[in-house]
């Protein structure tokens, strides 16, 4: 649900991801909405399976971002385009993602409380 970036932070010397709201959506209240509520989540949450969020903001021109952590290599949609997956890398896969969903239930089950 954004363009997302690679670019280098010169102050603690680390490669970030900055995701940006595209401008077409920047005017879209329920786009607004979701983007920043995706980054609220990740940010409240602390767990290997789930990016961390360094920074949130709006640049001046009225553009929403998020500067998080840097994730290297395929993404699942380019994994699934080779083909099926191998059962043991389907479970492996799942298992990690449903590893940080569950962390995400129990947060936000506390939260509900």
């Amino acid at each position: 649900m954004g363009e997302v970036y690679r670019a280098h932070d010169p102050r603690l010397g680390r490669d970030v991801a900055i995701k940006v709201l595209p401008q077409g959506f920047v005017t879209d209240p329920d786009r607004l909405r979701r983007f920043e509520q995706e980054a609220r989540a990740s940010a409240a949450l602390n767990h290997p399976n789930i990016v961390a969020i360094y920074d949130v903001g709006t640049w001046e021109y009225g553009t929403p971002y998020v500067v998080s952590e840097l994730l290297e290599g395929e993404t699942l949609r380019d994994c699934l385009r080779k083909g099926p997956l191998p059962v043991r890398k389907a479970i492996e896969i799942s298992s990690t993602l449903l590893s940080g969903w569950a962390q995400l239930m129990t947060r936000e089950s506390s939260i509900a409380i």
